[in-house]
């Protein structure tokens, strides 16, 4: 029997760290209304990756896909760079 997991995020952000083994830290924004003024502003969270193989550079493109628990920060891994 099939079981039926739920739909998983996924995030498009830039790479700001590589610096540790496997792992990339991704800022990825996101833009909302205020919610009494209106005003738009930008919301920005770093999110740490787990990353296979080749490592992207800082500044690269980036999409993330949560995922288990890899390690006491990491929930995500790189989809494609």
């Amino acid at each position: 029997m099939e079981t039926i997991r739920g739909k998983r995020k996924v995030h498009k952000g830039t790479v700001v760290s590589n610096k540790m083994d496997k792992t990339v830290v991704v800022r990825v924004e996101q833009t909302m209304a205020h919610p009494i003024y209106g005003k738009v502003i930008a919301r920005a969270n770093k999110l740490y990756a787990h990353c296979e193989g080749e490592m992207p550079e800082i500044g690269a493109l980036v999409t993330v896909m949560e995922t288990r628990p890899l390690s006491k920060l990491k929930r995500w891994r790189i989809v494609a760079a």
